[in-house]
């Protein structure tokens, strides 16, 4: 029994499209811990001035940056 060439050509191509989703897959999860260990080591590194960084406002000045 002996492949055809358009069997081995679809085999390649699974092949190699396989291998670029694992790629993709791996590149993503690495960005999602990258991302999630940062965002929890600088909640963990905050200072009490970055909690209360507007406590001596004399307006809430959050209310006046919002509408159109």
């Amino acid at each position: 029994m002996t492949e055809t060439t358009d069997s081995r050509e679809s085999c390649t191509t699974f092949r190699v499209v396989g291998w670029a989703s694992i790629m993709l897959g791996i590149a993503a999860l690495g960005l999602y811990v990258g991302h999630e260990l940062r965002s929890r080591y600088k909640f963990s590194q905050r200072t009490p001035y970055d909690i209360f960084g507007h406590a001596g406002d004399s307006f809430p000045a959050a209310d006046y940056g919002v509408g159109i």
